[in-house]
């Protein structure tokens, strides 16, 4: 007799904190390899206290896709993370594959909130990090 696939729920109770980190940038997986059945996705929530930014860091092969629940969050990119995006509340954001960004808070407030989703898995690998003050408009709260 074979084994019954179902679905798995993960609980609102029940998130992962078991993945890769960078941070301020606290990552809860829902539905990924490190507690589900999941083979080649990895979809949680990502937050942000007020203020709080992530170090440079890149995802490796991963493909990553966003969704802002609530906040404005600012992703520098490129060399000395010298551009920068702005999303908001009901915003979609996709980063491609192996580049360094910094994910930051710009609210000193109120939390920024997000869904994030990967494929393969959440790979983190983080970089030197670099001052506050090379991030144009960033403040800690």
């Amino acid at each position: 007799m074979t084994d019954k696939v179902v679905p798995v729920v993960t609980r609102a109770t029940g998130l992962d904190g078991g993945t890769g980190q960078s941070g301020d940038c606290v990552r809860m997986s829902g539905v990924s390899p490190q507690h589900t059945p999941a083979t080649r996705i990895w979809f949680g929530r990502v937050s942000n206290e007020p203020g709080h930014r992530s170090p440079p860091h890149h995802h490796c092969e991963a493909e990553t896709g966003g969704y802002v629940l609530s906040g404005h969050g600012r992703i520098y990119f490129g060399d000395d993370y010298k551009e920068f995006i702005d999303m908001y509340e009901g915003d979609f954001v996709f980063v491609p594959p192996f580049m360094p960004h910094v994910e930051v808070n710009m609210s000193t407030t109120e939390e920024l909130v997000w869904l994030t989703c990967r494929t393969p898995d959440n790979l983190v690998e983080n970089l030197p990090d670099v001052p506050d003050e090379a991030l144009e408009g960033y403040r800690r709260a």
